[in-house]
């Protein structure tokens, strides 16, 4: 029997929404489709029940499953732009939870989820990624707060309103610590995935809750500065935070970018398991596997390859670290936030 999931980041809301955008949103992100492949089949990177991408309620199958379905704004989006690509990818998330409300349901608060899943349904969490709609109106903090989101990144790769990712080395602005201070008040999580480590470093010093990598490797296991350091997961892990393992191939294996998918193994993915571990992370490390956003291994291509993965993370780790790490920890995560604790 499959081990409970609970994934912290995935695009697939962008991927489906995205044929849909308005025209000048699509002209200024530069893409008509947002998945590699999605322009030679429309019709089949449209619904969450069954699509061509990595997350459907078909591939996820009889897996008690919540998943983070973020909404990602690229970084060519103004802040006024960004607003209406928000409500347009959340808006069609939603009316596709709505068309299948026997499979699946928004959890809208962290202390939700759990019953979602005890009534033998997916949970859907809300999430940014880069939400430089923020620099537009603060306002928009509390008003998303109040319709479910639970957790928000506040840059993408380059520098931006808020914050700078790690194609730059700038720090967080004025504004964006003004942002921080209003999620932390509003009670949504700051994810610190695609922070630069500048900003990073400025988080640590001006937060006053626990935060997370929703999607980030062990950069000592692969050198990429999307993944975090040593010192970073330490202090996610003192803050009483969870990482997200990513399956991103060029996050897992340095320079696999255009390689042979099947080229990256479990042993290599294991290897950041286990660098996490042997620094006392058994309940920091947690799923995050940026879904219809990467290039993965063959052998996690899709939300179907989830059962036989923890075969083999259950093989490694046995089943203790295997349910935290696939589910447990996360979700006690988000409890706990959910409590101000």
């Amino acid at each position: 029997m499959a081990l409970p999931v609970f994934d912290l980041h995935c695009d697939t809301a962008d991927r489906l929404a995205w044929q849909s955008l308005p025209a000048d949103l699509r002209a200024s992100c530069g893409s008509d489709f947002y998945g590699p492949g999605d322009e030679g089949d429309p019709a089949g990177c449209r619904d969450l029940a069954s699509n061509r991408g990595h997350v459907s309620l078909e591939k996820i199958g009889a897996v008690a499953w919540a998943q983070c379905f973020a909404c990602f704004m690229p970084d060519q989006l103004s802040p006024t732009d960004a607003v209406r690509f928000c409500d347009h990818v959340m808006g069609y998330l939603r009316a596709q939870v709505a068309a299948n409300e026997g499979r699946v349901a928004l959890a809208g608060r962290a202390d939700r989820i759990r019953g979602v899943l005890a009534g033998g349904r997916v949970a859907a969490v809300l999430t940014l990624e880069n939400a430089r709609l923020f620099a537009a109106d603060l306002g928009l903090v509390e008003r998303l707060a109040g319709e479910g989101l639970l957790m928000a990144s506040l840059s993408w790769n380059a520098a931006g309103p808020l914050a700078s990712g790690h194609d730059t080395h700038g720090h967080l602005t004025s504004l964006g610590v003004s942002a921080l201070a209003e999620m932390e008040r509003a009670g949504v999580v700051l994810d610190v995935s695609h922070l630069n480590d500048e900003c990073f470093d400025d988080v640590v010093a001006r937060s006053g809750r626990p935060f997370v990598a929703s999607h980030s490797n062990a950069r000592a296991v692969c050198g990429h500065p999307r993944n975090l350091t040593d010192r970073q997961f330490l202090q996610i892990r003192e803050r009483g935070g969870v990482v997200g393992l990513n399956y991103c191939r060029g996050f897992i294996v340095e320079g696999c970018w255009d390689q042979d998918p099947a080229r990256v193994t479990f042993e290599d993915v294991a290897a950041h398991v286990e660098h996490w571990l042997d620094l006392g992370g058994e309940d920091v490390v947690a799923l995050g596997g940026d879904y219809d956003g990467s290039d993965v291994p063959a052998f996690l291509d899709g939300a179907d390859t989830m059962p036989a993965f923890q075969g083999l993370l259950v093989e490694r780790f046995g089943e203790t670290v295997a349910a935290k790490l696939c589910g447990e920890n996360a979700l006690a995560f988000f409890e706990r936030a959910a409590h101000g604790a």
